[in-house]
């Protein structure tokens, strides 16, 4: 199961990545489109260069419609997307300073409580996520500029959300069992070995 797990992880990360890639790469284009025509617009450019200026405007160079739109739809899957990989590997950021004095029983017992605590809360949100979903739907609510329905990204939302719920649950479980054993099941250097 674990590697299951591991698998379907790296997926959703390499899925994740992909789309924050692709936002990366719409922002890129969207900031050079915007700043080129300004730079056509500026009058010694259309005295100097009339036909380029108004060949380039006519191609439509600016920024790219609904960049906004897009990177909002994009970047909430993106961030679920990463976390179960961040939660199998144990990537989280942790403050260790506050329990280097703690023995390794209790701090195995602190962990799993902060598994379970973290498995809750992604719970909530995939499902909080899935009534936002079922909302848009029955809605019918479209963005602005693109009118895609607004139902896509939370469906993208949810995706993402369960998956890291699903993992969270998995990782409550296994930090539980460990608690209970004093064995380690999934080790913390998980994603060095990747």
């Amino acid at each position: 199961m674990q590697r299951g797990i591991l698998r379907l992880a790296r997926f959703m990360a390499i899925v994740g990545g992909i789309v924050l890639s692709a936002l990366i790469l719409i922002i890129c284009v969207s900031i050079l489109g915007r700043t080129l025509n300004t730079i056509l617009h500026l009058d010694w450019v259309v005295s100097a260069m009339p036909w380029l200026s108004a060949s380039l405007l006519d191609l439509g160079v600016g920024s790219v419609r609904g960049d906004f739109e897009l990177v909002e739809a994009g970047m909430a899957f993106a961030i679920f997307a990463f976390l179960p990989l961040t939660q199998v590997t144990a990537g989280h950021a942790t403050v260790d300073i506050f329990t280097s004095w703690v023995p390794k029983g209790a701090l195995r017992w602190m962990r799993a409580v902060i598994e379970v605590m973290f498995a809750i809360a992604l719970l909530i949100i995939a499902f909080q996520l899935f009534e936002g979903l079922r909302s848009k739907i029955s809605s019918g609510q479209t963005t602005l500029l693109l009118e895609f329905p607004v139902w896509w990204s939370y469906a993208g939302s949810v995706v993402g959300a369960t998956v890291a719920a699903g993992v969270a649950v998995f990782m409550a479980w296994t930090r539980i069992v460990e608690a209970v054993t004093g064995r380690v099941l999934i080790a913390d250097d998980l994603g060095t070995e990747l």
